[in-house]
């Protein structure tokens, strides 16, 4: 029987199936919707750096081909292989979407699942059904990844905007080459090419097979007196050239030049004036190699080397401003509205430009850190409450409620003896809050069963699933100081708040650190006051202010955690 998952549960793959060669499917349906399901391969970051691993119907497999789209089978709308020992090492999550294709949301989806099978045998499912989210488009349905072991997450997060903002969120880049290939195209090949974008199935690709049959009259009128069949000419009669320079001369006008017949040209000076302006514009794509040249076809007298004083963005040599070229240089900014797109700068301009860098980090986990001193959590995820430091809420969006959490007239006792007391809010409801507090770094730690100890002073938040209790610190003890200190352990995640930026060291057995300036260690790691007081050292005056540290001993595998701050 599968191992049934809810939103934001995790498990071990290995505590799923032994087996590394699994089977991916996902069944989402709505009446009259169609839906893109795809699968990103991030990187550490959690980043799309290689495009080659976002497998969409498009590109359905990786390079190696450890990820492969096999299409709607079994009563799945869409599935995958993955083969977890053949993903390159780069490559550290696999998040599988889906994208509401055309008009339409999330909340109106039916009954659907994701579900892993192994060996012909399903082992795990998440299910989910519209009722879970309202406008979205998209959704991040589950996450394999690489954390020691390969693992999965049941995600659910909903995300406004479709594919391609999805696409845009993972760092990947969205092809806009459509509307500047069109004009290259001929008008009769233009559907065709507008059919086949970046997204287009493969099946749209045979239609361009008729498309070489419009070339084949194409020589008919080159033999008229075009480039190409000039030499063809030149052996016979004179009467081909004749017209060449009537008609078809434009590629002959840069000099003046001696036909094969013979004929010497005389100069066109007066008949290119009207025309001798640098935008030779009126000769069509031809002449544009010739527009660097002097003006005047090579005439000295040029009255008109002297135009690009005229209004910018018009009298300067080469092709039309606008662009993408150098005209906003002395170019008024209203003058070409139309070519101010392909000038500007890529990340844009104006307030949202300068603030992208700033915005939010949305990835479908419970806990996302924004930035090194403000972190978000998603109570949707999960659904359990959080219990987190009264004032530390900095922001919040949805329906979350902000209720006392009290420790208890015991609790209370032990805090006010212990120097352990932690003044707590819980968070309940559906959305996410943002907590931060005197702008001090934030270190999100997620326990799997194991434990940590961490002064009371130093956390932040953690999940209300954690259980948490005052510790003792071995020794004889410490006038003024502190004794004891808070030991979290189960599943869940816990912030630990830092000034500046800590350090983690193993522990061996010749680990001392100053009781003020230690944030947490390993719950496993023994702890005892170490004292460097002597009689007839501190019989003289002065204090070298180390007089009382911590020791740390344990087996290899334990850690402290110290920052560069004395509380």
């Amino acid at each position: 029987m599968p191992r049934e998952f809810q939103r934001g549960h995790k498990a071990r793959i290995s505590d799923l199936t032994a087996g590394t060669d699994l089977y991916v499917g996902v069944q989402i349906s709505a009446p009259g919707l169609s839906f893109d399901i795809s699968c990103f391969g991030l990187d550490a970051d959690e980043r799309l750096s290689d495009d080659r691993y976002f497998i969409f119907f498009n590109q359905p497999k990786s390079p190696e081909e450890s990820v492969q789209l096999l299409g709607a089978q079994a009563g799945d709308t869409e599935s995958f292989r993955v083969t977890l020992d053949r993903i390159p090492p780069q490559i550290r999550k696999l998040s599988f979407t889906a994208t509401v294709d055309g008009a339409g949301q999330m909340s109106q989806i039916g009954p659907g699942y994701l579900r892993i099978v192994a060996g012909g045998e399903e082992v795990a499912r998440y299910s989910f059904d519209g009722s879970e989210f309202t406008t979205e488009r998209a959704v991040m349905l589950g996450d394999f990844y690489l954390k020691d072991v390969w693992r999965f997450a049941a995600v659910g997060q909903g995300f406004d905007g479709g594919l391609e903002a999805l696409l845009k969120n993972f760092g990947g880049e969205v092809l806009e080459e459509e509307a500047p290939a069109a004009p290259q195209q001929p008008q009769p090949q233009q559907p065709a090419a507008g059919g086949a974008p970046g997204f287009a199935p493969p099946a749209f690709g045979a239609p361009a097979a008729p498309a070489p049959a419009p070339p084949a009259p194409q020589p008919q009128p080159a033999a008229q007196g075009f480039a190409p069949p000039a030499p063809p000419p030149g052996t016979t009669p004179p009467p081909p050239p004749a017209p060449h320079p009537s008609v078809h001369g434009a590629p002959t006008l840069i000099a003046p030049m001696t036909p094969p017949g013979g004929v010497q040209v005389p100069p066109p000076g007066p008949a290119p004036a009207p025309y001798g302006q640098p935008p030779q514009q009126q000769y069509g794509q031809p002449p544009a190699p010739s527009a660097p040249m002097p003006p005047g076809y090579g005439q000295p007298p040029a009255p008109q080397a002297p135009q690009p004083p005229m209004p910018p963005g018009y009298g300067q040599p080469g092709p039309p401003p606008g662009y993408g070229q150098q005209p906003p240089l002395g170019q008024i900014p209203g003058q070409q509205a139309y070519g101010v797109p392909q000038g500007a700068p890529p990340g844009g301009a104006g307030v949202g430009a300068a603030l992208q860098k700033f915005r939010e980090t949305p990835t479908g986990q419970r806990w996302t850190q924004q930035n090194g001193k403000l972190i978000r959590v998603d109570l949707g995820v999960g659904g359990e409450p959080v219990l987190a430091r009264q004032g530390s809420m900095v922001l919040y969006q949805g329906k979350v409620d902000f209720s006392y959490k009290g420790a208890g007239f015991a609790g209370r006792i032990v805090g006010n003896a212990t120097g352990q007391e932690m003044q707590l809010m819980r968070c309940t409801g559906q959305g996410q809050v943002f907590l931060a507090e005197d702008s001090t770094m934030l270190h999100p730690i997620e326990l799997q069963g194991d434990g940590i100890c961490v002064s009371a002073e130093n956390v932040l938040a953690f999940d209300e699933s954690l259980q948490y209790e005052v510790r003792r610190i071995e020794g004889h003890g410490i006038p003024g100081g502190a004794l004891f200190t808070m030991q979290f352990q189960g599943t869940g995640t816990i912030v630990v708040k830092t000034h500046g930026t800590p350090v983690v060291l193993p522990v061996t057995p010749t680990t001392f650190a100053d009781c003020n300036a230690v944030v947490a260690w390993s719950s496993a790691a023994q702890v005892i006051v170490s004292s460097q007081v002597r009689m007839r050292r501190n019989a003289y005056p002065g204090d070298t202010g180390e007089s009382i540290n911590l020791q740390f001993r344990g087996a290899p595998g334990n850690f402290i955690v110290v920052q560069p701050y004395e509380v």
